[in-house]
């Protein structure tokens, strides 16, 4: 199991959760946040030297199957790039267990919805 976190633009996020719909992947977390990259922010010397330090960014986080890390990233890709700076970055971590608390199922079997979400998915 792996865990992708992706910081992306604000903008972008109901692109990126269409792509991940497609594919099967309706459940994300989602953060808003501030950061910057190399870029450093946004500066301008006019007016009177105008500087955001930092940049409204969102993260998503979902935890996959490690068989379907590559068509997550494409999706996460797809939906986010729009070629300029500051599209974002995506982290992808192991992740030792997962476990349902509601049932208490384990590993992969914690990931899926169930039933009924598998049954949304479809209807999606």
């Amino acid at each position: 199991m792996l865990k992708i976190e992706a910081i992306i633009r604000p903008d972008k996020l109901q692109d990126v959760q269409l792509q991940l719909r497609k594919i099967g992947y309706p459940g994300m977390m989602v953060t808003e946040m501030e950061g910057h990259g190399a870029q450093k922010g946004l500066h301008s010397d006019w007016p009177s030297n105008f500087r955001v330090n930092f940049l409204p960014k969102t993260k998503i986080e979902i935890v996959v199957a490690g068989k379907d890390q590559e068509k997550v990233i494409k999706a996460i890709i797809s939906g986010a790039r729009t070629g300029e700076i500051g599209d974002g970055k995506i982290f992808i971590s192991d992740i030792m267990d997962a476990i349902r608390i509601r049932t208490g199922e384990k590993g992969e079997k914690a990931l899926s919805g169930g039933k009924g979400a598998l049954k949304a998915r479809k209807t999606v």
